[in-house]
């Protein structure tokens, strides 16, 4: 049995330790904001957040995930009690700037805006640079809304 954090919820797994989080998170745990997408590792639409960073599921076992804080996109707004803090807008902001098109993509591009807006917390200038955001979002979304994206992902970080 492996014991997975996720969203805050401790889980029972009895896997072996070398299947992928993606699996367990949609077919065990019924997770399934998570997407499988490109079957190769570099769509990022089965982005995670592990201990606060952004990790592609496809690649991680659930043996390295194992006592480590997941977050998937269910959990997302749940990751802050505080209202001010920029990933509590985030969901907001993406619905506001009209980032979804087919959606597909979507909850991989959140989770990375997460990682993002967390590696800008508490820093002098909390607001990425337009470079900063282009350089983070590295998702494939084929419907091409990128600019909406990066338009949320400002207004998240600066509460307008």
């Amino acid at each position: 049995m492996i014991t997975l954090n996720v969203n805050g919820q401790s889980y029972q797994v009895d896997v072996p330790s070398n299947t992928p989080l993606l699996w367990v998170l949609r077919d065990i745990l019924h997770l399934t904001g998570t997407k499988y997408g490109c079957g190769i590792s570099v769509c990022w639409a089965c982005t995670v957040l592990i201990n606060g960073k952004e990790d592609k599921s496809c690649d991680v076992t659930v043996g390295s995930a194992a006592g480590k804080a997941i977050t998937t996109v269910e959990g997302l707004s749940t990751m802050s009690p505080d209202p001010n803090n920029p990933l509590n807008r985030l969901q907001k902001a993406w619905i506001d700037h009209q980032a979804p098109q087919c959606g597909y993509c979507q909850s991989g591009m959140l989770m990375r805006a997460a990682a993002l807006l967390i590696e800008y917390q508490g820093q002098d200038n909390p607001v990425p640079s337009d470079g900063a955001i282009s350089g983070a979002m590295q998702n494939i979304c084929v419907c091409g809304t990128y600019q909406r994206v990066k338009a949320a992902i400002k207004s998240a970080a600066t509460g307008n």
